[in-house]
């Protein structure tokens, strides 16, 4: 590999592990594509995309790859987490100039089932979609990912009801909270608890 594209590799920047400047020097004439990727392997084909970029000397060509994602609080197992979610499982944003060698760069890569756009021709998005989606993934208040479904079985695990079994009769992912079916004095009483209360059994 010649010195020059070594030192282009050492230039990429990785905002997070789902945004990756290849290039920062974005020409005006380069523009924003949809790709398609087989869902679950968004994140590792974009770094494939990357280095196979590089390794080819396109980084004039493709500058930038973004998998759009949103900051989620996930209740498991009465624990917290925050979790990047996708919010476009299966896709991921390349900015690119379109020419034979750089369409046939990420068509290729290892991951991607092809841009879309009709027939060979891909079909750029505006600026102000991405921004959209950009200022959406950014919103400050987290919302809760749901670790539950609809007529589970679940056990209480804090509160008054704790050591209970019960059944999930409906799940409020924006207050993060869940409402249990539990046996009280042989009748079924519906509970509120918050997600962290609740546990999969």
């Amino acid at each position: 590999m010649a010195e020059d594209q070594i030192q282009d590799i050492a230039k990429t920047e990785v905002v997070d592990n789902n945004h990756l400047i290849v290039n920062p020097n974005t020409p005006a004439n380069a523009k924003w594509y949809v790709v398609h990727t087989y869902s679950g392997h968004e994140t590792r084909t974009a770094h494939t995309l990357r280095t196979k970029v590089e390794s080819m000397g396109l980084t004039d060509y493709v500058y930038e790859i973004l998998i759009p994602t949103q900051d989620k609080i996930k209740i498991s197992k009465g624990k917290k987490s925050t979790i990047k979610e996708k919010i476009f499982p299966g896709y991921m944003l390349v900015k690119m100039i379109v020419t034979d060698n750089s369409w046939l760069a990420v068509r290729t890569t290892q991951g991607v089932t092809g841009f879309v756009g009709t027939g060979n021709n891909p079909t750029p998005i505006v600026q102000k979609e991405v921004d959209a989606i950009l200022a959406f993934a950014k919103q400050a208040a987290p919302k809760f990912q749901a670790a539950f479904s609809i007529g589970e079985a679940v056990k209480i695990i804090e509160g008054p009801f704790t050591d209970l079994l019960g059944t999930v009769r409906s799940i409020d992912e924006a207050k993060g909270k869940v409402e249990v079916l539990v046996s009280i004095f042989g009748r079924e009483t519906p509970v509120e608890l918050d997600f962290l209360q609740v546990s999969k059994i």
